[in-house]
């Protein structure tokens, strides 16, 4: 059990040596210095309550989802009847009242259309969507079932969550914390980041991508009233744009929404050399556009985002290549925004931010600078309790006990992990766990020694012996770590990762690293028997 091969050795020495090396820059990092920029930097993030950073509260509307539900079942039972062979006409569509009735022109084909109708009611899951009722023998009406519109809420933010999560990536942050609050809410923590009004404004873009015909039958008195045509809709100008303040009214349905896009990139115009947005679509996309610019050249549409009119050119001719350019007035700062919100996916619900919160880096270096200091003072006190309650084997506690905190920040920074406050508490706790572990084994080398074995048999019994109880502690407290991790979030997790990897790294340094420096010095010094 005390033979240890020179490849072992070997083995045993570099590992540690190489999770220890890999702190280093943290420990750099952390005491003010400056690591060269040529030499690898695997970093320790610091979480939001030591590093500081931006705290973010966001709030869906949902009533929106509601209101997106009823205009895409309209467009679906639209295509539905236009599609059936033969077509069934309909007329006298409502969206009044949170439902959506129309009239089949013909009561021979009530039946038809409601079956017709039933894959759409139904919907993918189990839940059923909509209910369909038949009214006065010909007028088929839609209402959305409180289940349906409760699953639709709970998709739509499972969404959102993670086209945030998408965008703040893309910012190039670490370690940020996005998590749902209760059915509607978002709460997002970035580390590190200490103004954030760029996060505002990327977080606060729906980024709904529209392309719409412009209704040319519309006269300008009403759409300056607000009167649209019937199937249109007014949108207004962009703020920015050549037509700020006015109106235009376009084809309320049919047209190209940004669902299909594939890539987004800040470019610039080159006749004009302004920040434009390129955009590329997906094969079913880019055949969509090319048909609709097709069937529609020497016509307007507009280019609608977040409900406002960027622009609206004349198609001059067909766009075949799935691919275009978003022009509006952009900084490079904002069409780099908006590449990244339409690379990320449309929000499905608009985000309001309802509460912002700076958190300053002070009150995380006080608490690094007092957790540091709480570790140093109690170290000490255990060196100096290990050192002369065990002498030798005390000596190989406390070093044992440096390389496990090198390896525990070596692995984090490896990992890409962050230390968050209640990451120290688990430092901590790990650290006295593996204090205990060589307590447990010097203890019991000292009841063998009393027994009577000689000095290799007691050293081997206690080691075996000890290590049985050590490893069923801290499957426990691994089985703890791994289910905090899972069902936890934000410092909880931050916490249970410190954890898992101070439970390996505690074990493998008072275990396997003592025995093999205690197995070195028995060969060298065949001690006759043991100061404990």
């Amino acid at each position: 059990m005390l033979e240890f091969p020179t490849w072992k050795k070997v083995w045993l020495w570099g590992i540690t040596l190489a999770f220890a090396a890999a702190a280093i820059p943290s420990l750099v990092s952390m005491g003010n210095a400056r690591w060269p920029d040529a030499l690898p930097d695997p970093m320790v993030n610091l979480g939001l309550d030591l590093a500081g950073g931006s705290h973010i509260l966001l709030e869906a509307d949902a009533s929106q989802v509601g209101e997106q539900r009823i205009e895409n079942m309209e467009e679906a039972v639209r295509n539905t009847m236009r599609n059936a062979e033969p077509r069934i006409r309909i007329g006298d569509v409502s969206t009044a009242n949170g439902q959506l009735s129309f009239m089949v022109e013909s009561p021979a084909d009530v039946d038809r259309a409601r079956e017709l109708l039933m894959p759409l009611v139904n919907g993918t899951g189990l839940t059923r969507e909509w209910d369909l009722q038949v009214l006065d023998e010909t007028r088929m009406v839609l209402t959305p079932t409180s289940d349906g519109l409760e699953q639709a809420v709970t998709d739509a933010m499972d969404s959102a969550t993670e086209v945030v999560r998408k965008r703040i990536d893309a910012l190039g942050t670490r370690e940020p914390t996005i998590i749902r609050q209760g059915d509607t809410r978002i709460v997002v923590q970035v580390p590190g980041l200490q103004n954030p009004d760029e996060l505002k404004a990327l977080l606060g873009q729906t980024a709904k991508l529209e392309f719409k015909l412009v209704d040319q039958t519309a006269l300008p008195a009403d759409v300056a009233q607000g009167i649209a045509p019937p199937g249109s809709q007014i949108f207004p100008y962009a703020e920015g744009s050549d037509f700020a303040g006015q109106s235009i009214a376009v084809r309320r349905l049919g047209g190209i929404k940004g669902d299909n896009l594939i890539n987004a990139q800040q470019s610039f115009d080159q006749q004009t050399n302004e920040a434009v947005v390129t955009i590329q679509f997906d094969s079913q996309g880019g055949a969509r556009f090319a048909k609709l610019t097709q069937e529609n050249v020497n016509k307007p549409f507009a280019i609608i985002l977040d409900g406002k009119v960027l622009s609206a050119p004349n198609i001059n001719e067909p766009i075949l290549g799935g691919s275009a350019q978003i022009a509006g007035s952009f900084t490079t700062q904002s069409a780099n925004q908006l590449a990244i919100s339409l690379r990320s996916g449309a929000l499905p619900v608009d985000l309001a931010v309802v509460e912002e919160r700076t958190v300053g880096p002070d009150l995380g270096k006080d608490s690094i600078r007092r957790g540091m200091l709480a570790m140093m003072v109690g170290s000490v006190a255990v060196i100096a309790l290990m050192i002369a309650s065990y002498g030798r084997f005390g000596v190989y506690a406390t070093v044992a006990l440096v390389f496990n905190v090198a390896m525990i920040l070596g692995i984090m920074a490896l990992l890409g992990t962050t230390l968050t406050l209640p990451g120290i508490a688990g430092f901590v706790l790990t650290i006295g766990a593996a204090v205990d572990a060589n307590v447990l084994i010097n203890e019991r080398i000292r009841e063998e020694r009393k027994r009577g074995r000689r000095v290799i048999a007691a050293i081997e019994t206690g080691y075996k012996e000890a290590s049985r109880a050590i490893y069923d502690a801290n499957v426990t407290n691994f089985i703890a770590g791994v289910l905090l991790f899972m069902f936890g979030s934000g410092p909880v997790r931050g916490f249970a990762v410190v954890l898992v990897i101070g439970l390996f790294t505690s074990v493998f340094t008072a275990v396997t690293l003592t025995r093999m420096w205690v197995a070195d010095w028995l060969r060298k010094a065949r001690p006759n028997d043991l100061n404990l």
